[in-house]
């Protein structure tokens, strides 16, 4: 009979057999058979173009599933996560985000097809963001860019267009993004440790410590008496003046925190509808930007003395640029403006997106029959509340407000409160404004 020396745990050997041995092998091939088929499972559960886009850009049986078998479980996992859609949706962005803040790819240090499935899922949302909304999830916007730039994401892409065409991101403008050190630890106990070795001479330390402190009263003390005689000496008039002075000091600090108060006491605590500058604009020139071939740079006349605004809209792919000729719509007024490919852009047109994602569909927000350029437009209970100048980037208004908007049964346009579930219909003073087709559509 011929056996086989092995190491077991803790270094012991122990005799395998051939039979045994053929077992392990075994197991070991089923066990990556396992992997490769919860894999290909994964794929299967994949909605179509997303699923056409990883198998295009992943090579079956290559790397880009895994090299270890740890790594090949992993991209599985990732694969059946964006398969069950939760992991890729804006209300989950809090926690995507905090996963990618260290990596660059989602498993180990180099590219599989779980990148390219959570690239693909991520696509309907983020090519719709504006830049304050993409600012605030800098890691996923980082990650996504990254991603979609790679050679095989564009190839496998090609065929499916104009799913995952190219989303440009004005990342010359995001804020900086500050990173605190740790503070330094501190080494008290490690300072007093070569004092205690010595036995008594540690306290040595503490004696000259308390001289010191001794000479330091002693001068405080000398300075107060020589205090008392000047006092003593000085006029009566310089006293009273001071004191003067004194309760002057006193008392502009309480004017100044009563006004403090006051102007915390009218901005609202937390972000509201009404902050959020809606206003009526028709485009009166349109064009097909020179550097990006999936967005369209607009004039769009708001009334304003200043004349039209230069507005970048990503809309080539979605909504025929003779449709947009002329058209009265809505504008998002008080963004910040954004360089979008070089050109900057002062507003945002406010758009429904299919329920289903923009692949199936995006159009124009209508203001009601009857409006034109520079009418306002406000929220259904908000009507004396007045917008901001500009949105504050930093405090994400809009990305707070955004996901309440949406179109009723009747496709009217309308913001519901998250919290009361109340409906505010997004009107002008002529009627409701309303999506041409689309019920229970996104609006940004």
């Amino acid at each position: 009979m011929t056996v086989f020396l092995t190491r077991g745990l803790g270094g012991a050997r122990q005799l395998l057999s051939p039979a045994t041995r053929s077992l392990c092998a075994t197991h070991r091939f089923h066990l990556a058979l396992f992997r490769k088929m919860s894999a290909a499972a994964a794929l299967a559960k994949l909605p179509s173009p997303l699923r056409d886009l990883v198998t295009g850009a992943a090579q079956d049986g290559s790397e880009d599933f895994g090299k270890s078998e740890k790594d090949k479980a992993e991209v599985a996992e990732w694969i059946n996560k964006v398969a069950q859609g939760d992991v890729a949706k804006p209300d989950n962005f809090k926690d995507l985000e905090a996963t990618l803040v260290p990596r660059t790819y989602l498993v180990s240090n180099y590219f599989t097809a779980a990148d390219a499935a959570l690239y693909g899922a991520l696509h309907p949302s983020l090519s719709q963001l504006q830049p304050a909304q993409y600012y605030s999830h800098p890691a996923i916007t980082r990650y996504f860019d990254h991603v979609q730039h790679r050679p095989s994401i564009r190839k496998a892409a090609e065929p499916l267009a104009p799913a995952f065409s190219v989303v440009e991101f004005d990342l010359s403008n995001a804020p900086h993004q500050e990173r605190k050190a740790e503070p330094p630890k501190k080494k008290e106990k490690a300072k007093a440790a070569p004092a205690a070795e010595g036995g008594a001479p540690a306290a040595q330390p503490k004696a000259d410590k308390a001289d010191k402190a001794a000479g330091k009263a002693d001068k405080k003390a000398k300075k107060a008496e020589e205090g008392d005689k000047a006092a003593q000496e000085a006029p009566k008039g310089d006293k009273e003046g001071k004191a003067q002075k004194k309760e002057k000091k006193a008392k502009e600090p309480k004017a100044n925190e009563g006004g403090d108060k006051k102007k915390a006491a009218e901005e609202p605590s937390e972000p509201v509808p009404s902050m959020i500058d809606l206003r009526v604009g028709r485009i009166v020139d349109i064009k097909k930007h020179p550097d990006a071939d999936g967005l369209y740079v607009e004039q769009i006349d708001f009334a304003e003395e200043t004349g039209p605004r230069t507005v970048v809209s990503g809309l080539v792919n979605y909504i025929p640029i003779e449709d947009m000729r002329d058209k009265i719509l809505i504008g998002v007024c008080n963004l910040k403006p954004a360089n979008m490919r070089g050109v900057k852009s002062f507003a945002m047109v406010l758009c429904a997106t299919h329920k289903d994602g923009k692949d199936a569909g995006i159009e124009l927000v209508q203001p009601p029959e009857g409006s034109k350029p520079g009418d306002r437009v406000y929220f259904e209970g908000f009507e004396d509340a007045q917008p901001l100048s500009q949105l504050n980037p930093k405090k994400k208004i809009f990305e707070t407000i955004q996901p309440g908007f949406t179109t009723l049964e009747n496709r009217e346009a309308a913001w519901i409160d998250p919290a009361t579930k109340s409906v505010h219909r997004i009107r002008t003073q002529n009627g409701v404004c309303v999506a041409p087709r689309f019920v229970g559509a996104s609006l940004s």
